[in-house]
């Protein structure tokens, strides 16, 4: 009995001794590394750069008062839309007491020579028809009775001038009604009712009462970097993407490209404007900044695949394709690239659709976590 158990032990010792053996060369023994195989495909390349800006209006409009005052009234406000010659507002003449002083005594002036010239007129034109005196005379007191007439008529204009802006005879060309010059969309109202106002002259730009935009008709101004501005040219199709405005894209047509850059940042900028194309149902804000993607060039339907598959030696472009499934053998192969978009490259030459180029390595350790959640 205690030889049987001997040996049962020495059975379990040589045992547990094979098994250690077995698992530290088992262990230490180098796995083969496994790589992700792709096959080329078939789809479109798009080259194309990138410039970003914002759309704005093509024709905006600061409308700025003729005559200094008080905002006296308001008829508008931002999002509404006016038409060429709508009254916006109505400004109330503060007059200057000297211009002021100086109408008044001239009226007075005025008042008083009309007086003299009409009663001098009016004697002698007893004399006149008469036969008293010669037309002559009774003509230079008709002619100094006609200019003191129209003397105090410009002093009464002159004085409501001043006071008013406007006379009696010509209400409706007053420069008190500040009128929109363009049909459009009130953008901006920057003043309100009360607000003092500057008119537009040689040494001031004026206060803005309003900023009015057609916006039906509008731009995308942005900036090209001197890498791809030569690669572009006017009449170029362009595809907006608004960040405001994630689901829809515009179509726009590259219309201006600036003949001289500026440099922001250490780069040199170009200017780049674009025609934007508004269906009847959409509407862009003022402002929105956006993206535009230029097409540089484009081909469809070629063979590509991923251009980190691609290597590069000698100045000459190689994948490594699979030979042997089984051992994972491969072998390096020239090919003649295309056109990339930075993504896929195309392949002009060197690999058959069912070709598998060798991709990157695989972590055993996720393929192995991957096959036991699909299991």
């Amino acid at each position: 009995m205690k030889k049987i158990f001997r040996i049962l032990g020495i059975v379990i010792i040589v045992a547990i001794f094979g098994g250690t053996i077995y698992f530290l060369y088992t262990k230490s023994k180098t796995q083969p590394d496994i790589f992700e195989t792709k096959t080329p495909f078939v789809s479109n390349v798009i080259k194309k750069t990138v410039a970003t800006g914002s759309v704005v209006p093509r024709q905006e409009i600061e409308i700025k008062p003729q005559v200094s005052g008080i905002i006296d009234e308001l008829y508008v406000e931002a999002g509404d839309f006016v038409k060429k010659d709508q009254v916006i507002a109505r400004i109330k003449i503060i007059p200057d007491m000297v211009n002021l002083n100086t109408a008044e005594s001239r009226l007075n002036r005025a008042k008083i020579n009309f007086e003299d010239a009409k009663i001098d007129y009016e004697r002698l034109q007893k004399l006149f028809d008469g036969d008293v005196i010669s037309y002559e005379e009774f003509k230079k007191s008709k002619v100094g009775y006609d200019s003191a007439k129209e003397e105090l008529a410009a002093a009464e204009n002159n004085l409501e001038l001043i006071k008013n802006g406007v006379t009696k005879k010509a209400e409706t060309a007053t420069n008190t009604l500040v009128r929109s010059t363009i049909n459009g969309m009130v953008l901006d109202v920057p003043i309100k009712v009360g607000n003092s106002v500057i008119q537009s002259n040689t040494f001031n730009d004026g206060t803005t009462i309003a900023t009015i935009a057609d916006m039906q008709d509008m731009i995308f101004e942005g900036k090209v970097d001197e890498t791809e501005v030569g690669k572009i040219k006017v009449g170029m199709p362009i595809e907006l993407e608004i960040g405001a405005i994630e689901k829809d894209k515009f179509e726009a047509i590259l219309e201006y490209i600036s003949p001289k850059g500026v440099e922001e940042n250490g780069a040199i900028q170009f200017e780049i404007k674009a025609d934007v194309s508004l269906k009847d149902n959409q509407f862009i804000r003022a402002g929105y900044s956006a993206n535009a993607n230029i097409v540089l060039e484009r081909k469809d339907s070629v063979m590509v695949i991923p251009e980190g598959m691609l290597k590069f030696e000698n100045d000459s472009a190689y994948v490594e394709v699979l030979t042997n499934e089984v051992e994972s053998i491969y072998e390096k192969r020239k090919v003649k690239t295309g056109l990339s978009d930075g993504i896929n490259i195309e392949i002009v030459e060197g690999l058959a659709k069912e070709d598998k180029v060798k991709g990157e390595k695989i972590d055993p350790k996720k393929l192995k976590e991957n096959e036991n959640k699909q299991g």
